[in-house]
């Protein structure tokens, strides 16, 4: 049986889970303390606590998503996985395996083959990946990285970028683990490779 995913893929893959539900727990505490819009988090799904525990378990957890999102960027392009399993994507195929997934044609026959949709969604994740480090490192340090505060435009419009970054990870996150449901083999082969 062929390998599907290397160990470093499968080790980066479960290390950035942990990683991003802590960010994205810990994160809704952060914002309940100085909510964006006329919502807040429930307790039940946020993390620390309160505003320092949310800070706490957010800095810890990005130290970890820094070092392994840079692992796994490195190995993606020294090793040419990224170019062997996400490109090319074209619009037409995308378009052709959009009307298949939504008519439930799509084909799941190789997991070992990305489709045009996972291609892009997962590059497309891996660039708001960046957005939302960087977005946080403008609010986390706007005095000390003013350049990169200014880019966004500003402290304020950071938070929101920051924001709308994490919520399309959630909304990848909810579409990968549905899909992982419904396609148990694959969740088979991020676990055990094969």
């Amino acid at each position: 049986m062929p390998v599907v995913h290397p160990r470093w893929v499968r080790i980066t893959h479960w290390v950035n889970a942990i990683a991003m539900l802590v960010m994205i727990g810990s994160g809704w505490e952060i914002y309940n303390a100085s909510p964006l819009f006329d919502f807040r988090f429930s307790r039940s799904i946020t993390l620390g606590g309160w505003l320092a525990g949310a800070l706490a378990w957010h800095f810890a957890a990005m130290w970890l998503l820094a070092i392994n999102g840079a692992v796994y960027l490195a190995l993606g392009v020294l090793t040419g996985h990224f170019r062997r399993k996400l490109l090319p994507i074209r619009l037409s195929e995308v378009l052709a395996d959009a009307r298949a997934a939504l008519t439930f044609q799509l084909s799941h026959d190789h997991i070992a083959v990305y489709n045009s949709i996972q291609r892009l969604l997962y590059t497309g994740v891996i660039v708001v990946g960046i957005v939302v480090v960087l977005s946080g490192l403008a609010i986390w340090k706007p005095v000390q990285l003013q350049e990169l505060t200014a880019l966004f435009g500003g402290y304020e419009a950071a938070r929101y970028v920051h924001f709308f970054a994490m919520a399309a990870i959630v909304g990848f996150l909810v579409i990968h683990v549905l899909l992982a449901l419904i396609v148990p083999k694959s969740l088979r082969a991020i676990v055990r490779g094969r």
